[in-house]
């Protein structure tokens, strides 16, 4: 587990540069930025695997942590309606 948990802490600034640049090139729903980031975390979890030994389950377990993690705190405080993209003032 403390494997697990430090991939996650390597991968959460990649996951979190890539889920910001989604945010502010795609109209994502501001309620569905957390699925999003949930995914591209699992995406580059299974990515990475030329860079750890891990197996690919502990990867992927590793990438959803980074990606949930990622937008947590920003998201947390954040309105929730709208779109991420478009009609900001």
């Amino acid at each position: 587990m403390t494997e697990v948990l430090t991939f996650a802490t390597v991968l959460m600034p990649i996951v979190l540069g890539i889920v910001q640049l989604a945010k502010n090139t795609v109209n994502i729903k501001n309620n569905m930025v957390s699925l999003v980031a949930f995914v591209l975390g699992l995406a580059v979890g299974a990515v990475a695997a030329p860079f750890t030994d891990l197996d690919p389950v502990l990867r992927l377990w590793a990438g959803g942590l980074a990606g949930l993690s990622a937008t947590g705190l920003f998201e947390l405080l954040d309105q929730q309606d709208g779109y991420t993209k478009g009609n900001r003032k």
